[in-house]
């Protein structure tokens, strides 16, 4: 049995034209407009196999083949970053939809259910893993309200205006006997399949990450009337933990240590004043566990010197904390078993950026298939995999799912 790639490929093509912008790239972040449509456009897909569809109190998009307890899982998200690609988490959701309809075109007999879930909001919108997090149970209901999107916009209102209650979403936990194990076909977002000429990746474990707000405070004067050795700069305190951030990293880390500031904003930001205010993320990646922990301290106490050398005051506010999570040897060789039926060569690495399989994989066992990126690029409208690549993934994953399963 094989996927029917020409209907997987229309199928993301088809998604892929909703939030596309005038670059070229997806801007579908959590319960925005385009979300919404996105989300319609799933439900019917899903309806239009036969499938049962549902949403679950967080959001999350269900379709259900056959009854039953525990079920084999098999999806990723369709929300995107801004201006982002189609294949990144999209792949793993329409993969899993093509999988299904074939099972249920050929009319397998499954000990065992599957069930295709779409996760919300993975990219981070109002934080990411909202959708896994309350899935896994491990979403806390007391951080609901707090939860905002870059611009301010408060979760609570916008998931409001989809006929959704955030506050009843740790509802949608699942108890962890009721899953068998969970499945997600990914791209690999990096370079390394690629430039071995490897057509499939086994992820052995997802990276941790640990996210800071970082803030500096010092004072605003006047650009051209106070001195240089007067000022309090917050931007200045933000430039030097930039700096001295990658020299710590590369000198305390490891190779699969990473040290990222995505965002920074500055206040008031006006041309001809100083700075008293610069805020920005600060974001830590690592495979071990420990050494994440111990780069995180090290960098705290970064931010302090630099604050104390420059007379700011600071604050450092954890936003996102993820360790590092093995994934399931036994999905690790359902995998493999499925590659070397189909006479694919395959290499097992790690996962350097964040997946809902991490999430899921702290409660229940959890597998990732990956697929060669092109150039190694991800989170852009440059984002793009091969037809061959795409359609070797989906039937390995395809494999996978009747070995889990069958």
């Amino acid at each position: 049995m094989r996927v029917d790639f020409g209907r997987l490929k229309r199928d993301l093509l088809e998604l892929g034209q909703i939030g596309r912008s005038a670059s070229g790239g997806l801007t579908r972040p959590s319960w925005s407009d385009a979300d919404a449509e996105a989300r319609r456009w799933l439900l019917a897909k899903v309806d239009a196999a036969g499938m049962r569809a549902q949403v679950d109190a967080a959001g999350n998009i269900l379709g259900r083949w056959q009854p039953g307890s525990p079920a084999v899982l098999v999806g990723s998200h369709i929300d995107t970053v801004p201006d982002g690609g189609a294949l990144d988490g999209a792949l793993g959701v329409l993969a899993g939809l093509e999988c299904l309809r074939r099972i249920k075109e050929e009319g397998v007999a499954l000990r065992r259910p599957l069930e295709l879930i779409a996760f919300t909001d993975e990219e981070g919108a109002f934080g990411g893993f909202f959708g896994s997090y309350a899935f896994t149970g491990t979403l806390s209901k007391a951080a609901i309200p707090a939860m905002r999107d870059v611009r301010g916009a408060r979760l609570v209102e916008a998931m409001g205006r989809h006929g959704l209650d955030p506050l009843a979403a740790p509802s949608a936990a699942r108890d962890p006997k009721e899953i068998h194990a969970y499945v997600e076909l990914h791209i690999e977002q990096g370079p390394v399949l690629e430039r071995r000429r490897i057509p499939i990746g086994v992820v052995e474990q997802v990276v941790g990450i640990a996210r800071f707000l970082v803030c500096y405070r010092g004072r605003a004067d006047h650009a051209g009337t106070t001195p240089m050795g007067d000022r309090k700069d917050a931007l200045l305190g933000a430039a030097d933990l930039i700096l001295q951030a990658r020299e710590l990293i590369q000198r305390d880390g490891t190779t699969a240590s990473r040290v990222t500031v995505g965002m920074i904003q500055v206040m008031p930001g006006v041309t001809n004043i100083v700075p008293a205010l610069a805020s920005l993320t600060y974001e830590l990646r690592e495979v071990d566990a420990a050494l994440l922990r111990r780069l995180a301290d090290l960098s705290r106490s970064l931010a302090e010197d630099i604050a104390s050398r420059w007379g700011l005051a600071l604050s450092v506010e954890t936003t996102l904390e993820i360790p590092p999570v093995p994934l399931a040897p036994r999905v690790q060789e359902a995998i493999i078993a499925a590659t070397d039926e189909l006479g694919l060569a395959h290499l097992r690495l790690p996962a350097m950026a964040g997946h809902d399989a991490q999430v899921v994989g702290r409660v229940a066992p959890a597998g990732m298939i990956f697929v060669p990126s092109k150039d190694g690029r991800s989170h852009s409208p440059l984002e793009a995999t091969a037809d061959d690549d795409l359609e070797r993934g989906a039937n390995v994953l395809l494999g996978t799912l009747l070995r889990l399963a069958a």
